[in-house]
């Protein structure tokens, strides 16, 4: 491991955070000696971020949190493309009121973790939409286009596996390389801004930024990049078997948010201790090194810490507390994620499948069924073994609920309105 001498590149490397760096002597350097801007692209292809975002997030809050001045670039522009990198085809085109809603919900993740203002290490948000939705295209091809290697845009990595695939890649998105180096560069002219970071796959993206800006006159500009991050089991960050790990609460309760972190696979506890929350490290020592039972209260910690970054202590402790009645005194906790059916389709009996469904505990009527054959599933802590099964209000509790539960770690409660 290296031995930097800024505190924000010896953060990042003991947590975690460092997969490659341009020049790091030249960085670290530059942290050392004086406050830097740096920032990370986020676009608006959905209302909230994900937990596969919440990495990005955590190096912008050690940024800040070290000395310097984060930037949250918003996509406002490139959204209108997509960034093609690594992707199996094109993504949907999206409106410019499409975006502009997206961004209203993003701009809501980061309050929990960064201070905006105008200060000289405030965070700041910008919209990439400010400079590129006003280019004129002809000036833009001869003064930055022309920069640009055909040639060597076709061997990075996020391309040259579209096309080893024969996947079409449109010029559209071939563009959107040539967009992001070009936002650096206006970043570095507006805000004086030295660093991009972003997740591995976007090395060659931001290392052309480096390029055009040299070219175009700007001082040394300087890339970090961060490890593409799977659990131990090799499944994605910011996806659970019933979709994606919003950070939004009104995407996702905080309840499901905390129960995401506590099934952690226990390989994986100790790196999330120090990538997702503030613990000291020797206190992450501590609990990595549990073993047998004891770890899953090191499981629990971990849970609690990274709801209550984004969501607060109070939500957190409330979701811890909730799963603890849950599963270990078997009550009904009120706190429990809550769907609401109107109170006649109850009367009239709703068809257990379709009920699952609509809790959202299932895709479709299909995937209930397997869960009912392979014995997860639960109306009032009862086993559920008839896939005819239709749930009315006679099954309301003195609560006046029904609890659904999938197997041991997914309960919904229905409510008539």
């Amino acid at each position: 491991m290296t031995a930097f001498k800024s505190d924000f590149l010896r953060t990042l490397s003991e947590r975690g955070f460092i997969h490659q760096i341009s020049d790091e002597t030249g960085l670290d350097d530059l942290f050392a000696k004086e406050t830097v801007s740096g920032y990370i692209g986020f676009d608006a292809t959905a209302k909230s971020l994900h937990a596969g975002s919440l990495i990005q997030i955590m190096m912008l809050y050690w940024m800040q949190q070290t000395g310097h001045r984060p930037i949250a670039l918003m996509g406002g522009g490139t959204s209108m493309i997509g960034d093609p990198s690594f992707k199996d085809e094109a993504r949907k085109l999206l409106t410019p009121a499409d975006i502009e809603d997206n961004l209203s919900g993003i701009r809501q993740n980061f309050a929990s973790y960064l201070s905006f203002g105008d200060g000289p290490k405030d965070a700041l948000m910008i919209n990439n939409a400010d400079w590129l939705m006003g280019i004129n295209y002809v000036e833009f091809l001869r003064d930055v286009g022309r920069h640009f290697s055909v040639n060597r845009m076709l061997s990075f990595d996020s391309v040259k596996l579209r096309l080893d695939r024969e996947q079409s890649l449109s010029f559209l998105e071939f563009n959107y390389m040539i967009l992001q180096a070009y936002d650096f560069v206006e970043l570095n002219r507006r805000y004086d801004c030295r660093l991009q970071m972003g997740g591995s796959d976007q090395w060659g993206n931001i290392v052309n930024g480096i390029d055009l800006g040299h070219r175009l006159g700007t001082p040394q500009l300087y890339a970090l990049t961060s490890p593409l991050l799977t659990t131990s089991s090799g499944a994605k960050m910011g996806k659970s078997a019933s979709g994606a790990v919003w950070l939004s609460p009104e995407m996702l309760s905080p309840y499901e948010f905390w129960q995401y972190w506590r099934n952690t696979e226990d390989a994986d506890v100790g790196r999330f201790l120090k990538l997702y929350t503030t613990m000291p490290m020797d206190e992450v020592a501590r609990l990595a090194a549990l073993a047998g039972s004891e770890i899953n209260e090191a499981k629990k910690v971990l849970a609690t810490e990274i709801t209550a970054m984004l969501h607060g202590r109070d939500a957190a402790e409330q979701a811890a507390e909730t799963a603890r009645k849950t599963f270990e005194e078997g009550a009904l906790a009120e706190s429990l994620p809550t769907v609401e059916i109107a109170a006649g389709d109850l009367d009239a009996g709703i068809g257990i499948l379709a009920l699952f469904v609509r809790a959202g505990l299932a895709g479709s009527n299909g995937e209930a069924r397997r869960h009912v054959q392979g014995g997860a599933v639960r109306l009032n802590d009862q086993p559920v073994s008839d896939e005819r099964k239709a749930v009315g209000s006679s099954e309301l509790t003195s609560e006046g609920v029904i609890k659904l539960s999938l197997g041991k770690k997914k309960h919904v409660l229905v409510r008539p309105v």
